[in-house]
């Protein structure tokens, strides 16, 4: 079955516990744009090639559509197409005013020259912006697999110069570099969100861990981690700084093992010295997968869609399932799984990253960084709090520590914090009403949202 289908077989299922004109549910998951994108591009040994990429709109019921670019030799239209309809559910539980989008660029970017990536990122602009197909109120690009901050600055310069600079025009692209007007935060955004998810959970909701006779404290689980990308690895990162073992990591050239917990910080020097992490620890396998497969607390799948399938299901030990990557677990496979793990929806659990682009994206329209006008103000109000306190006890107070209003990134973190918890605990309530799994609570939270949205607007009475 494509991606595209999987993820409407989960809101075909999800339709079954909201109460909704079924026209509209079905409207809902249809996708509404697709602009398909063909261009030649002269290489710098002067061979002429053609590059193909796509744009998918999946939901106006608000806007701008918003969603990353995706840069994979793999990457194809029944992808994209998947990924915008799980960014508009995405959007729609966190309660995030955008719909989703998607797009892609149908290359392996460490074939090309630093150069000829340039010449393909500004032409696959153009033709966004030829098309109407990008722009603050129209769809808002982002950072996704084989793209980053280098590139969101190519789409924002070819954006400017085309646009003229209309007075908005930093926000028509998140995932900027700082210097460009993006956000500090963005770049562990995913990471870090999904870090807050398994924080708030172990010590905030051990009710849920309970039902599946999880009974430990966060600093005694262990972690296995499929995909050391940028999600990846973050969320390794911020768990290893919490002491938290992990026991498995894996990329595309294999896994690597210990039992005593693995160094993420070395590792991450090692993958970049030897290009992937293959061999750093004695015991190694070059199979990707056999991450998935451990007697581990937490399994935490952070790179592709389908990687649990019915084929592989009888392997997976974990007794809870964490879904960084986008749609790693199939719609069969999960429905087998669910009444004996615990498995955390990616449309939550991945959602850091758009969170932290909404705030940059406003970051852009207000023309202020996050912090700026209050930051002394705080500072003041707290040193005069201080002075009272001293007078009226008496003692000297050292408040060198609690002096500091807070920083851009210091607000981005608690708006993170905030609203990663918030669209759990509404997901786990929605499940306690319904009495549902949290994956099908949080489809049919999201269609709750996005049905009311297309309802007030008068598509449907």
């Amino acid at each position: 079955m494509s991606f595209f289908k999987e993820v409407n077989s989960f809101i075909d299922y999800a339709t079954n516990y909201v109460k909704t004109d079924k026209k509209l549910l079905d409207l809902i998951k249809q996708y509404k744009s697709v602009l398909s994108i063909t261009f030649p591009i002269k290489r710098d040994n002067g061979e002429i090639e053609t590059i193909y990429g796509w744009r998918a709109q999946h939901s106006f019921h608000k806007l701008p559509t918003k969603g990353g670019i995706r840069i994979s030799e793999d990457v194809n239209l029944d992808e994209v197409m998947a990924l915008s309809a799980l960014m508009s559910y995405k959007c729609a539980i966190m309660d995030i005013p955008f719909g989703g989008a998607k797009g892609g660029i149908k290359i392996n970017p460490k074939k090309y020259s630093l150069n000829e990536l340039e010449k393909i990122i500004r032409r696959y602009t153009f033709e966004l912006y030829r098309k109407n197909f990008i722009g603050p109120a129209i769809d808002v690009p982002g950072p996704d697999m084989g793209s980053g901050e280098r590139e969101m600055a190519w789409i924002l310069d070819t954006y400017a110069t085309l646009s003229n600079r209309e007075v908005d025009y930093l926000a028509c692209v998140t995932g900027k570099p700082i210097e460009q007007g993006g956000i500090r935060g963005r770049k562990y955004a995913t990471g870090l969100g999904a870090f807050y998810v398994i924080e708030y959970l172990f010590n905030e909701r051990k009710d849920i861990l309970k039902k599946f006779n999880v009974e430990k404290d966060i600093e005694d689980i262990t972690v296995s981690i499929q995909g050391f990308g940028n999600v990846g690895y973050y969320l390794a990162k911020f768990l290893f700084d919490k002491k938290i073992k992990i026991v498995a990591i894996s990329d595309i050239t294999g896994t690597v093992f210990d039992e005593n917990g693995i160094d993420v910080d070395k590792l991450y020097e090692y993958s970049k010295e030897k290009g992937g992490v293959l061999g750093f620890t004695k015991n190694s396998s070059p199979n990707p997968n056999d991450s998935l497969f451990l007697e581990v607390d937490v399994l935490i799948p952070a790179a592709l869609e389908n990687v649990i399938n019915e084929d592989n299901i009888e392997k997976i030990k974990a007794k809870i399932i964490a879904e960084a990557a986008n749609g790693p677990t199939t719609f069969k496979a999960h429905y087998k799984l669910v009444n004996e793990k615990l498995i955390i929806p990616d449309i939550l659990f991945n959602s850091g990253g758009v969170t932290v682009s909404y705030f940059e994206y406003l970051k852009n329209l207000s023309h202020v960084r996050f912090g700026r006008l209050e930051k002394r103000l705080r500072e003041q109000n707290n040193i005069n709090l201080i002075k009272e306190i001293e007078k009226i006890t008496g003692k000297k107070i050292e408040y060198k520590n609690i002096l500091n209003g807070f920083s851009e990134e210091d607000i981005v973190r608690s708006g993170l914090y905030e609203s990663m918890v918030s669209g759990f605990n509404n997901i786990i309530q929605k499940a306690e009403e319904k009495n549902i799994d949290l994956k099908t609570a949080a489809f049919v939270l999201a269609l709750e949202k996005i049905s009311v949205s297309y309802s007030q607007l008068g598509i449907f009475p």
